[in-house]
């Protein structure tokens, strides 16, 4: 089903998507050093606190990435992926703390979630994927909770210490969320729970990755069947009481039916007394006759729940140039004082082919050197009003704390279209994108 109640990408909105000055990325390069070089990391959120900011525990920060051996094929590491963390004092250094989980993971293998610091209290969301006791690789999904770890730390580190309690939190209803039995199309997604306490109305919500049902001879995508198969969406959960725990299903924020697949790893940034919602998706999930990028897609609405427009008139806010059109993904924005940064994982380089199904073409020592499995450059995004603008990138792995003073942006941010849609005076915005950090 689709709704009226919700807000929608529509395919006008996204046949709009062009890559600009102002969307596009530099060529990345392979880092100096690389503080993870025996594993693969790709998918990666930071620890962060009830407000929503990254948390600092005894000056340490913390990071959690989806991993896998580095002697693994890069295209297998989905089917093993576990969840490690890194952790740093000056957002710049980081150290490979181990795997988060020795035992009692839920699912074959993990997949991405978020990570809270409440009170004392470590609560670890991600995707069960898989099913424990099957023989062979299973591709069902959950949204599960790790909770009762502690955050140890000292002068020489930090260790995230067990024993954890499992549960699963959310499976799809079939209703508003598609079960695995009812999806017809490329992917199935029921994953990536992002925990967010609303700051305006202090109600405690779960964003995930879902798909909407869009049954056989439904009208939806004037009744063209392979269109319906596209049919991604923002997923929406409450805690009524409060509880990290306790979880209902509400209907989704945002839909993407005839327009796009997957929707992966939402999560919104508050600026301004905006929301500004951020997702993930690949060039090959778009539905036929749209032609849009591996890219970080966003949306700008005045609550959490809509209504959302698509930030600069397409949605489209990073993506990669087109000579290296698959060197990053997964992209996870954070405030940062007055900015917005963004951060990756360093994909396929060195390879500008139309699809990544052609890096399976390649010879496997291809296929290895290619892959980057580290964090990407983080990105310096300037946001007003509905508009976006790339402003510069720091250096692979560096998560500014809060206390870091930034060099002087490489591009201004904002564009005179972006001063007159955002709120207040044009001098106090002007002030807010033009301070050298």
């Amino acid at each position: 089903m689709t709704g009226a109640e919700w807000s929608q990408w529509t395919r006008d909105q996204a046949a709009r998507i062009r890559r600009t000055p102002e969307t596009v990325t530099p060529v990345i390069e392979p880092p100096e050093v690389d503080p993870a070089s025996d594993v693969h990391v790709w998918d990666t959120w930071l620890l962060r606190d009830r407000h929503g900011q990254v948390a600092t525990v005894d000056g340490w920060r913390v990071l959690f990435s989806l991993t896998a051996p580095a002697d693994l094929l890069p295209g297998k590491r989905h089917d093993v992926a576990e969840i490690r963390y890194f952790y740093s004092r000056d957002g710049r250094e980081w150290h490979n703390g181990g795997v988060v989980f020795e035992e009692g993971a839920l699912g074959q293998r993990q997949w991405a979630g978020s990570a809270v610091y409440l009170d004392g209290d470590l609560y670890l969301y991600y995707t069960a994927a898989g099913d424990g006791d099957a023989e062979e690789l299973t591709y069902s999904q959950r949204i599960a909770v790790a909770h009762g770890g502690t955050v140890e730390t000292s002068t020489e580190g930090v260790h995230i210490a067990g024993p954890f309690r499992h549960e699963v939190l959310l499976e799809p209803d079939g209703e508003f969320y598609e079960r695995e039995d009812q999806s017809r199309g490329m992917i199935y997604t029921f994953r990536d729970p992002w925990f967010f306490i609303d700051p305006a109305t202090g109600e405690t919500t779960l964003l995930f990755e879902a798909n909407v049902p869009v049954p056989e001879g439904s009208d939806a995508c004037g009744g063209d069947p392979h269109q319906q198969e596209f049919n991604g969406c923002v997923g929406h959960a409450v805690s009524p009481e409060g509880d990290p725990l306790a979880w209902d299903l509400r209907p989704p924020i945002l839909d993407s039916v005839c327009v796009n697949q997957e929707l992966e790893r939402p999560h919104v940034v508050v600026a301004g007394g905006r929301y500004y919602l951020f997702v993930s998706s690949h060039m090959h999930t778009f539905a036929p006759g749209l032609e849009g990028y591996d890219a970080l897609y966003g949306f700008v609405a005045d609550s959490l729940r809509g209504a959302y427009r698509p930030l600069n008139g397409s949605g489209l806010v990073v993506t990669n140039p087109a000579n290296a059109p698959f060197q990053a993904y997964s992209w996870m924005a954070f405030p940062h004082r007055d900015e917005v940064l963004v951060q990756s994982f360093f994909n396929y380089y060195d390879f500008a082919g139309q699809s990544l199904d052609e890096i399976a073409d390649l010879p496997v020592f291809e296929q290895r050197r290619r892959f980057g499995g580290t964090l990407g450059p983080t990105v310096r995004l300037g946001v007003a009003g509905e508009e976006t603008r790339i402003r510069g990138t720091l250096a692979h792995w560096h998560i500014p704390t809060a206390e870091e003073t930034l060099p002087a942006p490489e591009h201004s941010g904002v564009t005179p279209a972006m001063l007159a849609a955002a709120d207040g005076p044009d001098v106090d915005v002007r002030t807010r994108w033009s301070r050298t950090y």
